[in-house]
């Protein structure tokens, strides 16, 4: 499997260092570029067509969200299947809805350990969203009074989720999750990829794959997303 191309976008120099310093060091991660602003960020962007770029919301030319909106909208071309991870301080719900909203595949905070950060970096170069389990539930708690938000077609709805708690209630009776594939949900709560899920369970890859599978369907989740704000709207996980 080829590495993952990573590029920074970071004002703080010692942030910016010890990121690349610290991914640098671990297999399957190969960071092909840096830059301390979103200009020289959305330049890079262009010319190195990563695969996910790490991107800081508090930028001193254009903040992280702006520069994902630009980059999704086609203002800069690049890559279309470059996937955007802001890594922040940031945890309130403007700032987490609004990244979502520009086109953002996965939100992290700035105080996540490495070994949480490449978990990060590899879900989401998989195609999944990778979000804190605490920035989980801002987006839940935040659905219930903004229905109307919603996020383009590159991710998928959020904070528009439908479904009332009953409903999910209806459909986990008809259809219970079993005892296995709560301990995965769980796991897919806090944002762990297939492979330290099959790692914490002592399963195989393969075998979470399927347990994903079944717990989409059960949920009526159209991903991984979707069905940890499901699993927290209707009680599944604390």
């Amino acid at each position: 499997m080829s590495d993952i191309r990573v590029v920074l976008i970071e004002d703080h120099d010692l942030t910016r260092v010890g990121l690349r310093t610290a991914l640098q060091q671990r297999d399957g991660i190969q960071v092909v570029g840096e830059a301390p602003n979103a200009t020289e960020g959305l330049r890079i962007l262009k010319s190195a067509q990563p695969d996910v770029a790490v991107v800081d919301i508090g930028l001193p030319d254009m903040d992280g969200i702006e520069l994902t909106r630009q980059f999704r909208e086609g203002a800069v071309e690049g890559d279309p299947a470059t996937k955007i991870l802001i890594l922040t301080m940031h945890d309130n719900e403007d700032a987490v809805l609004s990244a979502f909203a520009a086109g953002a595949d996965s939100y992290c905070m700035k105080d996540v350990s490495i070994d949480k950060l490449i978990e990060a970096l590899h879900v989401t170069h998989e195609g999944n969203a990778w979000i804190d389990p605490a920035i989980a539930r801002i987006v839940l708690s935040q659905s219930r009074k903004v229905p109307e938000v919603t996020v383009p077609a590159e991710t998928k709805t959020i904070a528009a989720d439908a479904g009332q708690p009953e409903e999910y209630e209806q459909i986990l009776e008809a259809y219970p999750l079993t005892e296995r594939e709560l301990e995965v949900l769980e796991l897919i709560v806090a944002g762990c990829s297939n492979a330290a899920i099959a790692e914490k369970l002592y399963i195989t890859v393969g075998t979470v794959k399927t347990h994903v599978r079944n717990i989409l369907n059960k949920l009526c989740a159209d991903d991984r997303t979707q069905a940890a704000v499901r699993a927290l709207r209707s009680g599944l996980v604390e």
